[in-house]
C-alpha cells in the first residue's frame, strides 16, 4: 500500500514536472512568435537563448557568431540571452543611440547587476543617469587634466624600466640570444605590464603582476618582497576572475543562477571572490582616507584618480573654492565601484590591443619601416631617455597605426545601449528597455564607409582632411557613454609603441601562424604571441 502511494506520488510529481515544462515552453515560444518587430535570426531555446549556438557551433567564440549573424541576417538581426537583443550594423541606425537627446544605458536594470552590487553605481554598467553622470564628470577631470596625463607617462616610463630588467635577465643576454632562448609571450608580459600600470595610475598603490610572472619564469626572483607580490597575483587573479563573472550575472536567467547546481556554484563563487576584491579595495580606500588626512592643507596630494574621487567637493578639492558649490562628496562605495571599473577596462583591452599592433606591424614592413622612421626622429638614436608629453602628441604615424589595427580588428567587438522610454530605432518603433547591440566589425570594414576596408592601410588616418564617416569608426564607442579612459589607453599605447620598437627589434617566431584570440560577449582577448625579441641595431 505504501509503495502504490509512493508510486503514484513520483507519478504525479513527473506529470506536474512535465506539464510545468510544456506550459514553459510553449508560452516562451507563443512571446517569441508575437513579439514587436520580428526580426531574422537563429531560433533561440527557452531559459538559454541562442548561448548553445554559441558554444556548440562556434566553440565559445562570440565574434564568430556575430560575423556568421551579419552575413546571414544582414544589417539588423536578432539574438536572445536573458533578453532579446537587436544588433546593429549600419552607422546609419547610431545616430538616435548616440544623440544628446537621449541618455542611453548599457543594459537594461536587471536582477544580476543588483547581486553584483553594482546597479545604479560607477560608470560602465550604471543605469542612473544622474549617479552615472555624476561619475562620469569626476572621472573626466581627473583623467583630462595634465597632471593625471604627467604621470601617466612618467608610470609607463617606470615600469617598462622595470620590464626592461626582467627581459634582460630573461631574453637579452647575449648567450641566450646566440642559443636561440629570446622568445617571449608578448601578450602575457604586458597584459601583466597593464595590470601594474591601471593599478597604479587608479589608486596610487602599486601592484607587482610584473614581478610574480617574471618569479615564475626565473630561479632568480624578483627584488620586491615575496609577501607584496603574493598579494598582488591574488588581487588581480580575483579581478580576471570577477571579469568573467560579469558574462555569468548578466547572461545567464537568475532561475539558472539560483536552482540549478553548475550554474549556481558559478554565481556563487564570483560573489565570493567579490566579496574579497571589495574587502581589498576598502582597505585601500580606508588607507588613502587617512594619508590625505595627515597632509596638511597646504601640501600637494599623488595625482592619482582614488585621491581625486576622495578629495571630491571637500576643501581639499581646487574646483570648490572655484565654484563655491558644497555638492556631496562620494562614498566609499561609489568610490569602489568606480575603482573595479577602471581597473576592467583599463587593463585588458590595452594589452589585447597592443599584441595585435605587434603582430600587424610584423606583418606589414611598410608600416614598420615608416614606423621606425618616425620613431627615430623623434629620439635620435637616444634609448634610454624618458618619453615626454611632447614626444607623446609628436608620434602621428603611431597614432594612425593604433587607429588602424582597432578599425580592421577591434578589441571592442560589440557593445549595448538601452533607453528607458520608447525609441525609433533602425526604422522601427521599439518599447522601453529594448536593448541594442552594436556589431563594431560589421561597421569598420563596410565598404560604403571605407576604402578597400580589408586592407591595412595607417595611411588612411594621415590623409589630409580626412574623417570617417559619421559612427562608421566607434573605437572607444560613441555619444554620452563613449569610454572616459580613452586619453589614457592612448597614452599607453603609443607610448609602449615607441619604448619597445625604438630599442628592441621584434618580430614574430612563426609569420605563417595567425594570432591566437577568444571572444567574450564584448571584448577580444589574445591568448598568445610569441615574439623574438633582441636588441635593435
Amino acid at each position: 500500500m505504501i509503495f502504490k502511494q509512493l508510486w503514484d506520488f513520483e507519478i504525479d510529481f513527473i506529470l506536474l514536472l512535465v506539464t510545468t515544462l510544456i506550459l514553459y515552453v510553449s508560452h516562451y515560444y507563443y512571446k517569441y512568435f508575437t513579439r514587436v518587430n520580428p526580426l531574422p535570426g537563429p531560433l533561440p531555446l527557452p531559459l538559454l537563448g541562442n548561448i548553445p549556438q554559441v558554444i556548440w557551433s562556434f566553440k565559445g567564440d562570440v565574434l564568430a557568431f556575430y560575423n556568421y549573424c551579419y552575413e546571414e541576417y544582414g544589417d539588423v538581426y536578432e539574438i536572445h540571452g536573458i533578453v532579446r537583443s537587436i544588433v546593429l550594423c549600419r552607422a546609419e541606425y547610431l545616430d538616435d543611440l548616440f544623440s544628446k537627446s537621449t541618455h542611453g544605458t548599457r543594459f537594461p536594470t536587471s536582477k544580476g547587476l543588483k547581486e553584483l552590487g553594482v546597479e545604479g553605481k560607477g560608470i560602465f554598467l550604471n543605469s542612473n543617469y544622474k549617479s552615472w553622470i555624476f561619475n562620469h564628470h569626476l572621472f573626466n577631470q581627473a583623467i583630462l587634466s595634465p597632471k593625471f596625463t604627467n604621470e601617466a607617462i612618467y608610470w609607463t616610463n617606470k615600469l617598462f624600466n622595470e620590464l626592461e630588467i626582467y627581459w634582460n635577465e630573461l631574453f637579452l643576454k647575449e648567450e641566450i640570444i646566440k642559443e636561440n632562448k629570446n622568445k617571449l609571450d608578448f601578450g602575457a608580459w604586458f597584459h601583466h605590464y597593464t595590470n601594474d600600470m591601471i593599478i597604479k595610475l587608479l589608486t596610487g598603490e602599486r601592484s607587482y603582476s610584473m614581478a610574480a610572472y617574471f618569479d615564475t619564469l626565473s630561479d632568480k626572483k624578483s627584488d620586491h618582497p615575496p609577501a607584496i607580490v603574493e598579494d598582488s597575483v591574488k588581487f588581480v587573479q580575483a579581478i580576471r576572475k570577477h571579469l568573467m563573472g560579469y558574462y555569468i550575472f548578466l547572461m545567464i536567467s537568475p532561475f539558472l543562477r539560483h536552482y540549478v547546481p553548475f550554474f549556481k556554484n558559478k554565481a556563487d563563487g564570483i560573489l565570493q571572490n567579490l566579496k574579497f576584491i571589495n574587502q581589498k579595495l576598502d582597505s585601500i580606500i580606508k588607507r588613502r582616507r587617512q594619508e590625505i588626512k595627515d597632509v596638511p592643507l597646504n601640501k600637494p596630494l599623488p595625482h592619482d584618480m582614488l585621491t581625486s574621487m576622495i578629495i571630491k567637493n571637500t576643501l581639499r578639492d581646487v574646483n570648490y573654492f572655484e565654484t563655491g558649490e558644497a555638492n556631496r562628496s562620494m562614498t566609499d562605495t561609489e568610490i569602489r565601484v568606480n575603482l573595479l571599473d577602471g581597473i576592467i577596462n583599463g587593463t585588458y583591452k590595452s594589452a589585447n590591443l597592443l599584441s595585435l599592433i605587434v603582430y600587424y606591424v610584423a606583418h606589414n614592413p611598410d608600416v614598420k619601416k615608416k614606423m621606425l622612421e618616425e620613431i627615430d626622429s623623434i629620439f635620435q638614436g637616444d634609448k634610454t631617455r624618458p618619453i615626454t608629453k611632447d614626444d607623446f602628441y609628436s608620434l602621428s604615424y603611431c597614432e594612425a597605426i593604433v587607429k588602424e589595427v582597432s578599425r580592421i580588428f577591434p578589441i571592442m567587438h560589440s557593445f549595448t545601449r538601452c533607453f528607458n522610454e520608447p525609441s525609433e530605432i533602425a526604422g522601427y518603433q521599439w518599447p522601453a528597455n529594448t536593448l541594442f547591440q552594436i556589431n563594431v566589425k560589421s561597421l569598420h570594414n563596410d565598404s560604403d564607409y571605407w576604402e578597400e576596408p580589408n586592407k591595412f592601410n595607417p595611411d588612411r588616418w594621415l590623409v589630409e582632411g580626412f574623417e570617417p564617416n559619421k559612427n562608421s569608426f566607434v573605437m572607444f564607442g560613441g555619444g554620452l557613454r563613449s569610454c572616459p579612459g580613452r586619453k589614457l589607453a592612448m597614452i599607453e599605447l603609443i607610448c609602449l609603441m615607441a619604448l619597445s620598437f625604438r630599442k628592441y627589434e621584434i618580430n614574430l617566431v612563426d609569420m605563417n601562424s595567425p594570432i591566437k584570440t577568444t571572444s567574450d560577449g564584448i571584448l577580444v582577448s589574445c591568448d598568445e604571441l610569441l615574439v623574438e625579441v633582441k636588441p635593435r641595431n
